[in-house]
């Protein structure tokens, strides 16, 4: 199993950034998966959840900013961020859940047993 991020980068308050979360060694259908982020200091939350369902929940802190979605043909999650502030700066991770089984609530880290490298976002004002 393997996850690799890519997309971060810089950007300016207000602008927008995308995400990627290229998924191998299973299928992005069949699990539970999740983006998280640690900004510097702070601990690890969830920005971002994939039931099994098909079903994706947001933190308030993201809601209406941020639109996760998967592309099933190319095994990959992506994470459309708008709207971004400094409080947004962060490493951005993905992760997969241990189990296969639907969670019926937002994936916890806990949860979660892989887990990408992570991808710096830094958002100035």
């Amino acid at each position: 199993v393997q996850l690799v991020e890519s997309g971060g980068g810089s950007v300016q308050a207000g602008g927008s950034l995308t995400l990627s979360c290229s998924a191998s060694g299973f299928g992005i259908r069949t699990y539970c998966m999740a983006w998280f982020r640690q900004a510097p200091g702070k601990e690890r939350e969830g920005v971002a959840s994939f039931d099994i369902d098909g079903s994706i929940t947001y933190p308030d802190s993201v809601k209406g900013r941020f639109t996760a979605s998967k592309d099933t043909a190319k095994n990959t999650l992506h994470l459309q961020m708008a709207s971004l502030s400094p409080e947004d700066t962060a490493i951005y991770y993905c992760a997969r859940a241990a189990l296969q089984m639907p969670t019926g609530s937002p994936l916890d880290q806990s949860e979660c047993r892989y887990w990408g490298q992570g991808t710096q976002v830094t958002v100035s004002s």
